[in-house]
């Protein structure tokens, strides 16, 4: 350890940073702190990464914010957790007792919560979006055990760019070509009617990644979660959050 000289006694002391402990630090937020990211390219096309777009501490924080129930509540009718902001969304009837005639609840989700905002504004500073594309949604899934999600395209009701933000254990994500671009989220039914030209690719989603879909990848690309434990050890989850905005 480097023995301090005397002079050293006398330098003002270093201020703490608390930048990284509280989402509300307008040193976080402030688009002049914003992390030096480059994104990297994929063989999709319009299709990029960003690594370690959000440091632990973020990503701690993030979570915390979800699991607090007295701020937020998961959805537990799906066979993975979820939870909303921004627009509607259904709750389907159970399986089991329903009738067949029976029709999903459309109920009104939360605004993006305020604790986001320094994300979204993250965005700009990085050039992910415009000052205009800022996202007025947010989808979040949870993804343990053999959980995952059928291929398909975002609603298009919604824009470009779709950004989708991956905490906690690393996850592969398979994108399919399509002949054309289709209109097939999961949620319309549609998407096991598009035609695939056969031609799939699959990119490695790092813990705190940040992926990003323009031009094609989001329109003529469906994107898909496999429903498989292989690969994923003991106590393996996922937390994604999928931004969209509405023109």
């Amino acid at each position: 350890m480097k023995r301090k000289a005397i002079n050293d006694f006398f330098l003002p002391a270093k201020k703490k940073s608390t930048a990284l402990a509280s989402l509300d630090s307008r040193e976080v937020t402030d688009g002049t702190n914003a992390p030096r990211l480059e994104a990297q390219e994929t063989a999709v096309p319009g299709l990029s990464l960003y690594r370690d777009f959000v440091t632990p501490t973020e990503e701690a924080g993030i979570l915390g914010f979800l699991n607090d129930s007295s701020k937020c509540a998961w959805r537990t009718d799906l066979s993975r957790r979820t939870m909303h902001f921004g627009g509607t969304y259904c709750v389907m009837p159970p399986k089991n007792d329903a009738p067949k005639q029976a029709k999903p609840q459309v109920l009104q989700a939360p605004d993006m919560p305020q604790k986001f905002q320094w994300l979204i504004q993250r965005f700009v500073d990085t050039n992910v979006c415009k000052k205009d594309q800022k996202p007025q949604f947010c989808i979040v899934n949870e993804y343990t055990g053999n959980l995952g999600i059928s291929a398909h395209t975002e609603n298009f009701q919604f824009g470009e760019p779709v950004v989708g933000l991956s905490l906690l254990s690393a996850c592969p994500i398979r994108f399919h070509e399509l002949t054309e671009a289709f209109n097939g989220s999961v949620r319309s039914g549609q998407a096991p009617r598009a035609n695939k030209t056969g031609r799939m690719v699959d990119i490695q989603l790092p813990a705190r990644s940040l992926l990003v879909m323009n031009g094609p990848s989001r329109w003529s690309w469906q994107h898909e979660i496999a429903r498989s434990a292989k690969g994923r050890g003991p106590g393996w989850k996922r937390v994604s959050l999928t931004f969209r905005f509405k023109p």
